[in-house]
């Protein structure tokens, strides 16, 4: 077996494989005498059918055959000869001329690319310093106070934070558009799920009340026969109600687990759990940055048959998040850039790991599945769930590897302390 390679655009390449005639032949004739022992043929009595008829008739389709299998057999020995590592599966363009005994194929496939590693000295890292205080805690028990609270039909003018249900007729150009008719809208004044405008126009209105509101459309407007345009709305209101926070008291606690209606107890769970968000956010955020600088300090290409491969399984895991079904299909352009992203850092950060051999010890991808259980009711089902899997238990070991790898560059670079709010921390991405 001879083989070369040709380098073609990017990380192409193209594998040149030229396969013993003789043995290919052999082959041939072998199996045409294995079928000649039994072959049966008008003309001819049971296993006395010429060869030459047989080839005749058997030839060229044996031939292919044993071509194909030689192929198959052949691929992975020439890839290693080569010290080649294809990305996708290759594509197969036969060389055959018998008159010649040429049995050879190009076989054409992206590679892996080889990743050399750059000194990160010199690059600097803002890790956040975080505090929970008081002031977050009671901001979350508002917000957990919200999440409960109850409409009340009240006899007045809405006010901020009233609910309003409404019908409504919109127009643009002194034309109704589609989506501008609406029956039974439940509107919050102040939640701004609306029109700018729409919402503030609708304060000191009572039920039964009839309202012209004039607003117009932002130019970034998803529908872009509305963006930019003005409208006019007549609407009805048919009912105004006002929230009704629920206290914090025993029973509000009690839905949160604290059946004694302990209120510290409460608050050093919200506070706990608070703690152990920004724990969570701060390693995220700190991954982030690290993952950033090596892709900064390595770039590298990537091959497409692997992008196009992380695309589909972002696809598929967005679709599955909708609900949607399989005939409903999300362009690639909204997974381009993150599966380009993905798989660059699944090569980077696999060297790394090769580099300065790193494994998963055994004891910190426990701890870590122990951590990830003590979220549930049942720790030791979530436990015993990833250790009866050694396929679910190796997303855990690949986090723990990832961590490894940020523990490592962290260890070469300058990180510096940032100080931040707790809601600064969780609203930025």
């Amino acid at each position: 077996m001879q083989v070369s390679v040709e380098t073609g655009d990017g990380l192409t390449r193209r594998l040149k494989v030229e396969l013993p005639a003789e043995d290919i032949e052999q082959e041939i004739e072998k199996r045409l005498q294995n079928i000649a022992r039994s072959a049966r043929m008008p003309g001819f009595r049971p296993g006395k059918v010429p060869l030459r008829v047989l080839r005749q008739r058997y030839g060229d389709s044996m031939r292919l055959e044993v071509f194909g299998e030689r192929v198959e057999a052949s691929f992975p020995q020439a890839i290693a000869e080569s010290e080649l590592r294809p990305a996708g599966r290759p594509e197969i363009e036969p060389d055959l001329d018998q008159t010649v005994g040429r049995y050879a194929y190009v076989a054409e496939f992206e590679v892996i690319p080889e990743v050399t590693l750059t000194s990160l000295e010199g690059r600097t890292l803002a890790r956040p310093q975080v505090e929970v205080t008081d002031t977050d805690v009671e901001e979350t028990i508002e917000r957990l106070r919200q999440q409960r609270k109850r409409w009340e039909a009240v006899e007045r003018a809405s006010e901020t934070g009233d609910r309003l249900t409404v019908d409504f007729d919109g127009q643009v150009d002194g034309e109704a558009f589609e989506g501008g008719q609406g029956e039974g809208i439940q509107i919050e004044i102040g939640a701004g799920r609306f029109i700018p405008g729409f919402e503030d126009q609708l304060v000191g209105a009572s039920a039964g009340d009839e309202r012209s509101i004039d607003v117009t459309f932002p130019e970034d407007y998803p529908k872009s026969s509305l963006a930019g345009k003005p409208a006019q709305f007549k609407v009805r209101v048919k009912t105004v109600e006002a929230p009704n926070l629920p206290e914090v008291d025993a029973e509000f606690v009690a839905e949160f687990g604290v059946d004694d209606g302990d209120l510290e107890r409460f608050r050093a769970d919200v506070r706990a759990n608070l703690e152990r968000e920004r724990s969570e956010r701060v390693k995220a955020r700190i991954k982030n940055q690290v993952m950033d600088l090596l892709l900064e300090a390595n770039p590298i290409m990537v091959p497409s048959a692997l992008v196009a491969n992380e695309i589909e399984s972002l696809r598929q895991q967005m679709t599955q998040n909708l609900g949607a079904g399989s005939e409903f299909k999300l362009p690639d352009e909204i997974f381009a850039d993150n599966a380009q992203r993905r798989v660059a850092l699944g090569l980077i950060v696999g060297e790394v790991v090769k580099a300065n051999e790193l494994t998963p010890d055994p004891e910190r991808v426990r701890s870590s599945v122990e951590e990830m259980a003590a979220t549930y009711d049942d720790p030791q089902a979530v436990i015993d769930y990833y250790y009866a899997d050694r396929q679910r238990l190796a997303t855990v070991e690949s986090v723990v590897l990832e961590d490894l790898v940020v523990e490592r560059v962290l260890e070469q670079i300058e990180v510096t302390d940032e100080p931040i709010s707790f809601s600064e921390l969780t609203s930025q991405q």
